[in-house]
């Protein structure tokens, strides 16, 4: 899951740079242990209980529980956050804790530091002005977010791994002072300092007098060689609870005196109510009030039950817009109109890829691609429970931004942040969609927004629940995108200039980029607003252009009379670490090797959030539509903090992918959406899931994203695996929408 960072603002990246008032801030130690106090406080840390660091509390029975500052989706990143500190810190494993940082200022993460600076390094004399500074641009803008694959890439790397080495370095000095020797004669290991004669001290036993020294900025981290607890399969904290049912998730909450809020949206996007007769409903056992608010109109009642079959029954006016006129239809031929104006913005311009077009006898081959709306259809469909009394307001939601959730609860409800609570649960799904403001956008708002209005007009907690459809009729949606591709392709089959023309441009800005050798290249945008809300979705805007750009290379490569690997392989000498993975996958595909009889195969590579990932699918026909048999991955993502769950996002992300490929369309029919529920939105059954192999790549690499990466590849390689085996050129997804044993389709054909 990913989502459209925030910008900050001109003084926030003052800030960030380090230029406040005309000088340096040099405050990242001086600025600890206040920080350490808000910790303390919002965790409610007691008696012999020690904040060490921010995120890291020892107590004297040596426990040592670390606060995660993100939301755990089933990616498992408490557990990994946690072994990335405890490893630093020389921890016992055994003796570990973690649990969800609370929605306290004092827990902001600095996600945005890492989309910003990158692999920009920063001189060992700025890391504590560059964190801090960093920290209080997040604070600043409430941000806790859970996102973009950037929680062990960042936060992990930047955060824990530093604050455990910090917190290593604070409970040897202690135990150096208490026996009175020099640091560098004690060691620790296994949540003990040991000392030059033998002393010994439980880091329980020295964790109020290391919480009187400030953490290093820039502490010694130790070498992978080293690694005790990172690289391996430990436990993770989050599953017992799941398996015998104590996990509390958002729809989960319960309040004293909770009353149920169900929903009459508009269907038609950018509507507004008219009017609505509440009388007969008003009647009915349980249902205590109605609530209209800008999307819709809410029913109040006992039970969720009541509430809903009360808000069917509910006949509301809704003023239209004239949106009415808008279809699938419309805006694909909105966005094929707009890119052939041409007016657009540059994402890349590289070479005279315009003079190569124009020239006498160029060979230029052009496909035209699309890719419908896609909802995320999470397991645990929207809800949030809020109460508004006395000023105040407490919230129980899953959310994949807690602070960001209480800044968005205090605008709308127009209370001051200090007085707002959020009581964070678990979350069934997220994917992008349980961001309070989709995309950064509030002029979409979300179910926490109505949550909030319809607090505000009932004297009592109010628990909003979507019902499915409302979930799928009124999501964020992954836009509905076109890409106009263009080559010229030299005496050699090789492509000499690329062209791409494409509608909106969502992070991460460089989805649309390749990584082949082509000397010219002209990449290019165009802005085509509509009502329909757009918000992120795993691997954003990855998922678009890896089945446009991959596609069309593959296309190249049939027409070039070329192996679709080896052609890329040639494409990939500046780019070893493209080319590696690629082989990878190749060799554990057994590409080339005779397949059973009506087995094809199928290759593409994509780099997303700094992990590279290559894919080879191996598909046969059955009544017209593809049969995914096996997919293998091959991945380099750096350094692999826990095996096992970096195996099964990379898995759960195929799948979900090809949920998307085969069967994944959300369809605008008069304005609304057309499709309801799991009945017309399908997912990818059990039945069907292929086998799934993974090998991840021994790379000194940096750290890269693992939650959203495998998702983009696999829609390319079953794509070009459908071409192998019958000739279609499939261009536009998903598969469904294509009789593939026929090439009538008139967007499954060969290059233009």
């Amino acid at each position: 899951m990913a989502f459209e960072m925030k910008k900050p603002s001109r003084r926030q990246f003052l800030i960030a740079s380090g230029l406040v008032g005309g000088g340096l801030m040099l405050g990242y130690a001086m600025s600890g242990p206040s920080r350490r106090e808000r910790a303390a406080g919002a965790t409610g840390t007691k008696g012999g209980e020690a904040m060490v660091t921010t995120w890291l509390k020892v107590s004297p029975d040596n426990i040592v529980t670390v606060y995660v500052p993100h939301a755990d989706m089933g990616q498992g990143v408490i557990t990994a956050l946690a072994m990335m500190a405890a490893e630093e810190m020389e921890a016992d494993w055994s003796l570990v804790r973690a649990e969800r940082a609370p929605a306290d200022l004092a827990f902001a993460n600095d996600a945005l530091r890492g989309f910003f600076l990158k692999d920009s390094s920063v001189p060992g004399m700025l890391q504590g002005v560059n964190q801090y500074a960093w920290y209080k641009v997040a604070e600043g803008m409430s941000l806790q977010i859970t996102g973009g694959s950037s929680s062990v890439r960042f936060t992990g790397q930047s955060g824990m791994r530093h604050s455990g080495a910090a917190a290593k370095e604070m409970l040897v000095k202690a135990a150096a002072a208490r026996w009175g020797v020099s640091a560098s004669d004690c060691t620790a290991s296994m949540s003990t300092v040991t000392g030059p004669a033998g002393q010994s001290a439980t880091y329980g036993e020295l964790a109020a007098e290391a919480a009187e020294y400030s953490p290093s900025a820039t502490p010694k981290l130790k070498p992978r060689k080293d690694y005790t607890i990172v690289g391996t399969p430990k436990p993770r904290f989050d599953i017992p609870g799941k398996v015998d049912g104590s996990a509390k998730y958002g729809v989960d909450a319960e309040v004293p005196g909770m009353l149920h809020a169900a929903v009459k949206l508009a269907p038609v996007f950018g509507s507004t109510v008219v009017s609505y007769d509440a009388s007969e409903v008003l009647k009915r056992r349980g249902v205590k009030q109605v609530v209209e608010f800008p999307a819709g109109v809410a029913v109040i009642a006992d039970n969720f039950w009541r509430a809903k079959e009360a808000a069917l029954a509910l006949d509301v006016v809704f003023d239209t817009k004239g949106n009415e006129a808008t279809s699938s239809e419309t805006i694909f031929a909105a966005q094929a109109e707009a890119i052939a104006k041409g007016e657009s913005e540059e994402d890349v311009e590289k070479g005279d890829a315009a003079a190569a077009f124009a020239a006498e006898g160029a060979e230029i081959v052009a496909g035209q691609y699309r890719v419908p709306y896609l909802a995320h259809a999470c397991m645990e469909p929207m809800n949030c429970t809020v109460w508004i009394r006395d000023g105040k307001a407490d919230v129980w939601v899953g959310s994949q931004d807690a602070l960001g959730t209480r800044a968005r609860v205090a605008d709308v409800a127009g209370i001051d942040f200090d007085n707002v609570t959020v009581h964070s649960l678990l979350l069934g799904g997220g994917f992008g969609r349980r961001i309070p403001v989709r995309a950064g956008r509030s002029e979409f708002p979300s179910e926490i927004d109505w949550a909030v209005m319809i607090a505000k007009e009932v004297d009592a907690p109010v628990k909003l629940v979507y019902t499915r459809e409302d979930d799928i009729q009124h999501d964020a949606y992954r836009p509905a995108v076109t890409s106009h591709l263009r080559a010229v392709i030299g005496p050699d089959g090789y492509p000499t200039a690329w062209e791409n023309r494409y509608v909106y441009k969502d992070d991460p800005a460089e989805a649309a980029h390749i990584p082949y050798a082509v000397p010219n290249q002209s990449i290019r945008v165009v802005e085509l607003p509509t009502e329909i809300p757009r918000g992120p979705w795993r691997s954003v805007a990855h998922t678009q252009h890896t089945f446009f750009s991959e596609s069309f290379v593959d296309e190249l490569a049939y027409r070039a009379g070329k192996d679709p690997f080896e052609y890329r392989r040639a494409l990939l000498k500046d780019a070893p670490r493209h080319l590696a993975v690629l082989e990878k996958a190749a060799e554990m595909a057994g590409w080339g090797s005779k397949l059973p009889e009506g087995r094809y195969h199928g290759i593409a590579v994509q780099e997303s959030f700094e992990s590279i990932v290559a894919e080879v699918a191996e598909i046969s026909i059955v009544d017209g539509q593809p049969r995914v048999h096996r997919v293998v991955a091959a991945v380099d993502c750096g350094e692999v903090i826990h095996p096992d769950t970096a195996a099964q996002q990379v898995e759960s992300g195929i799948i979900y992918g090809l949920t998307a490929a085969l069967y994944g369309e959300i369809s605008i029919e008069g304005g609304a959406v057309a499709q309801t529920n799991f009945t017309d939105y399908e997912m990818l059954h059990l039945s069907e899931t292929p086998e799934i192999e993974v090998h991840f790549m021994d790379s000194n690499a940096p750290i890269g994203g693992l939650g959203e990466p495998a998702t983009p590849v696999v829609s390319a390689a079953v794509a070009n695996a459908v071409y192998a085996a019958t000739g279609n050129r499939v261009r536009q997804l998903p598969f469904k929408l294509h009789d593939l044993s026929t090439v009538s389709d008139k967007f499954a054909q060969a290059a233009d």
